[in-house]
């Protein structure tokens, strides 16, 4: 067999599921992994793979996130599905080879759960594990780069044991500067350049800004915005469901950092983008052709914090020795922390990075594969279309902080936000979300939203509200009444026309010295109550804010009602059924409290 054709049977196929992109992003460099062991790949969203096709592949690796408190990505929902069903035989997938690298935060309590779950699943039908599966932690001081060089430098000595190398070739080094994964060159077709393919998306609806309202108190630190989004033409969403905003960087910026790159003379120049490696991805929606100026308008992100695979370019692409030497310690295991400390401690963006080394010269045709994708931003919808007909209302944090070098920082997302005018257009899209109402309007429903995690509790009890349903009840959390209580006259007309019960932990309100009180303490106060609306009523709690201790404060809250007031023991209680619902495969059956908490990640 001739070495051409031993290649052709070298393939792998890589699915991934995310919801922000980062499992994309690592999809690509597992696929640069596979090329220097001449494997060639197919990278695929899950949700564009034909699931039927999954037992014919002889080697798979899965690149899963973790959404909300342990789901699987919307992307992964049909797969996950059809590898659930009971009927499957136990050698269903006896030849086919796999891997799997989730994503995940130990902050949230379900760490990597769907990736988990996976390879438990597909051991179960039968399929053969390659190499140790991972699990890339955000916590790490590297990010999920922690435990992804690691499981790639693994994966690198598995993949030639499965699929042995042909006569003649070696494993390329890993310090050969990969192929551009696009070819830029002059573009005199100008009737292209004008199609916008996020305006042929027809998943993504014309929205015009209403209003654009700030929430919080002029003087209060945080600035929370209200804004509401008009659509001519129908548009569809439950409580629950998100937005999904592509945001465009600030034009100063732009300039700067096209000035600072050098490209500032030539930046309104029109450039076709061929794509070249397929196995590499490019943003979503991006046009035929384009200017570098709208590239990193739009499509590229030059304000990121970098990933270390950044710094490996920019190792190909300077010239200067002592450059050389100090990226070569950024990118050794053992030289971690000091990347750490210039990089990830103090969120040093990608532009700052490029001003300090100074003889990088990055090639026009790798802007794609230097920077990150400029993605799109989820934000929870506050608003219930029975409410609100043709209109989306968000509930958005300005992103501003500084940083520990004292520098100034926006969020690119929320810059533009903030900047939107009534009349403005966007276009904006809607995904599903992971809230199930109950069908029986009569059953209570318990909501938790500190912050702008009260963005979906909103939905949920305008929607009630318009149901008819007043058994609701709302727990919201801020720091002081008067400055950041994000809806306040709303909940109170609704408690004095008895639709709703409204409990608020100002924590910041209280004497000096005095222990705060939080959303959870609220709840403790409330036991006898709560354990009357879960054990007879059979309520549904819905949680929704950081990923930091409260969820898990809150649950806790919950499991001491069941204890002390319905005296249950404490291993039970953690069991306790509030639901007896068996809904979608973000819900599945929610069966004890520990689980059934529907627990929704914060906007950012």
């Amino acid at each position: 067999m001739s070495a051409e054709m031993d290649l052709d049977l070298r393939q792998a196929l890589i699915l991934y599921a995310t919801e922000t992109g980062t499992a994309q992003e690592v999809a690509d460099r597992v696929a640069l992994e596979c090329r220097r062991i001449h494997i060639r790949s197919r990278v695929l969203s899950m949700d564009a793979y034909p699931e039927e096709d999954l037992v014919s592949e002889t080697l798979v690796i899965f690149v899963v996130s973790t959404t909300g408190s342990g789901a699987e990505p919307r992307a992964m929902s049909d797969l996950w599905n059809k590898l659930l069903r009971a009927d499957l035989p136990s050698d269903l997938f006896e030849d086919v080879h796999f891997t799997v690298f989730g994503l995940g935060d130990t902050a949230y309590e379900k760490f990597c759960w769907p990736a988990k779950r996976l390879t438990r699943r597909l051991e179960g039908l039968g399929a053969h594990k390659i190499c140790e599966c991972a699990e890339g932690d955000e916590q790490h001081i590297l990010g999920i780069d922690g435990a992804l060089e690691p499981w790639l430098e693994t994966l690198s000595k598995s993949l030639p044991e499965l699929m042995p190398l042909p006569h003649g070739l070696d494993i390329l080094p890993s310090t050969q500067t990969p192929p551009a994964r696009v070819s830029l060159v002059n573009c005199s077709n100008h009737q292209v350049a004008t199609n916008d393919p996020l305006d042929h998306d027809h998943d993504y609806g014309l929205a015009t800004v209403k209003c654009n309202t700030r929430l919080t108190a002029q003087d209060w630190y945080q600035d929370v915005r209200h804004i509401e989004f008009d659509f001519s033409d129908n548009v569809e969403y439950s409580p629950g469901d998100v937005a999904v905003i592509h945001p465009i960087a600030n034009a100063d910026e732009v300039e700067t950092f096209l000035s600072q790159m050098g490209w500032g003379n030539f930046a309104d120049d029109l450039l076709e983008i061929s794509h070249v490696h397929k196995d590499q991805s490019l943003p979503d929606h991006l046009p035929r052709c384009a200017t570098l100026r709208t590239i990193f308008s739009r499509y590229l992100d030059f304000n990121a914090v970098p990933r270390r695979i950044f710094f490996r370019y920019l190792r190909y692409f300077t010239s200067d020795e002592a450059e050389k030497e100090r990226l070569d310690e950024f990118l050794s295991l053992e030289h971690a922390d000091e990347l750490y400390d210039y990089c990830f401690r103090v969120r040093r963006t990608i532009q700052e990075v490029l001003s300090e080394f100074r003889n990088v010269r990055i090639p026009m045709n790798y802007i794609f594969d230097v920077f990150p994708p400029l993605r799109p931003r989820q934000f929870s919808i506050a608003s219930s279309l029975k409410k609100n007909p043709h209109s989306i209302h968000i509930c958005v944090a300005m992103v501003k902080y500084k940083t520990k070098l004292k520098i100034p920082r926006r969020g690119v997302c929320s810059t533009y936000l903030s900047r939107l005018q009534p009349g403005h257009q966007l276009r904006i899209r809607t995904l599903k979300g992971f809230i199930r109402l109950p069908a029986n309007s009569d059953i209570p429903i318990i909501c938790v939203g500190p912050g702008t995690g009260v963005a979906p509790m909103r939905a949920v009890i305008e929607e009630r509200i318009q149901q008819n349903a007043y058994n609701n009840t709302l727990y919201f959390g801020c720091r002081s009444a008067t400055k950041d209580q994000h809806y306040a006259s709303e909940w109170n007309q609704y408690s004095v026309d008895n639709k709703l019960i409204y409990r608020v932990a100002c924590s910041r309100d209280g004497p000096e010295g005095v222990k705060k009180t939080y959303v959870q303490d609220l709840i403790l106060e409330d036991a006898d109550r709560l354990w009357k609306l879960i054990d007879e009523g059979g309520a549904y709690v819905f949680i929704s804010g950081s990923s930091n201790k409260m969820p898990a404060a809150v649950k806790a809250a919950l499991r001491h009602a069941v204890v002390t007031c319905g005296h249950r023991e404490e291993v039970e209680a953690s069991r306790y059924p509030l639901w007896q619902q068996a809904g979608s495969s973000a819900l599945a059956v929610l069966s004890n409290l520990e689980t059934q908490a529907i627990f929704l990640s914060s906007n950012s």
